[in-house]
């Protein structure tokens, strides 16, 4: 049976993954819904139009009424962030529009698995759990799931090989806390360090040893994107439709989605991205890689960057 997904805010993250859902074939029913009516009608129809080249659809702009029955509701509501702005900036206004999104579409959907994809999205996937009443394992934020993908295609560049043979992951916030638990990161089952020694390609890899460089280049990517062009969304919408997929699939796949935390490493109280399996039912569990103590205590700094701004909101 074709899932029925809601997308909450039609602004350019809402309405890209509107239209990669339905270009994707991963819904057979997508309600679009905003504030701005006409704006939520424009966007529905727009990507509606494009159905008979993909697999049938039904796309639409609605009520939260409109969202019963949903399996999957994405939230991408709120305001977008600004060149030079970080991601922890835009807390509290967004939170006051998730605190007025959460209770009408909960009502309308009350066992759809939610994606929270609006930032700071470790902030609002946490209020998101403490405030609507869905089952934590229900409740995903798109976390560093992007920063994950940026880190791979950025070292599947540099070694000359497929990003499917990359794995390498963003813990943290998705934010400037992040970091990259290099001690589990491979390429081909060799650690990241000793692959260009062992690789065919090793007189043409692009790789002088920059970790901190390369992180760099993973926090600022989104920021580089708003600089440039004023908002990030194609990514964004790909990332989500990749979750989505994770949860139709069923199977269990590995996806720094940000959930809650009950202890793990140490940290409880805040929603932030370790790997988890996610399925037909959410959140299946954390897997809890050994991390080095230098690993474990930058998770622990952005738990508490984290924290640091839950604190400062009123929610």
């Amino acid at each position: 049976m074709a899932s029925k997904i809601t997308v909450i805010g039609a602004g350019n993250v809402g309405a890209a993954i509107t239209n990669d859902l339905m270009v994707q074939g991963l819904a057979g029913e997508i309600v679009l819904i905003d504030t701005n009516e006409q704006k939520a009608f424009g966007e529905a129809l727009d990507v509606y139009q494009g159905v008979p080249f993909c697999a049938p659809c039904s796309v639409r702009s609605g009520s939260y009424a409109d969202a019963k029955d949903s399996d999957i509701v994405i939230i991408t509501c709120g305001v977008g962030r600004k060149p030079g702005q970080t991601r922890l900036e835009l807390a509290q206004t967004n939170v006051e529009i998730l605190k007025s999104v959460t209770p009408q579409i909960v009502a309308a959907a009350p066992n759809a698995i939610y994606i929270i994809v609006s930032n700071p999205v470790d902030v609002l996937t946490y209020i998101f759990c403490k405030i609507s009443g869905v089952p934590e394992s229900r409740v995903i934020g798109s976390g560093t799931v992007l920063d994950t993908n940026r880190l791979q295609a950025e070292l599947a560049r540099r070694f000359r090989i497929s990003a499917k043979n990359v794995h390498a992951h963003v813990y943290g916030e998705h934010g400037d806390s992040s970091f990259v638990p290099w001690s589990q990161a491979r390429i081909a089952n060799n650690l990241v360090a000793d692959y260009r020694d062992l690789s065919p390609d090793k007189d043409r890899i692009d790789w002088d040893g920059d970790w901190e460089g390369l992180e760099q280049f993973v926090k600022k990517s989104g920021g580089t994107v708003i600089a440039a062009k004023g908002s990030t969304f194609y990514a964004v919408s790909i990332a989500t439709c990749h979750i989505v997929k994770c949860i139709q699939v069923g199977t269990g796949t590995a996806l720094t989605v940000s959930t809650m935390m009950h202890g793990e490493y140490g940290i409880s109280d805040v929603c932030l991205s370790v790997l988890n399996i996610v399925d037909r039912d959410g959140v299946r569990g954390k897997i809890l890689n050994r991390l080095t103590e230098e690993e474990i205590e930058k998770l622990r700094r952005s738990a508490d960057a984290l924290k640091a701004v839950i604190n400062g909101v009123t929610f």
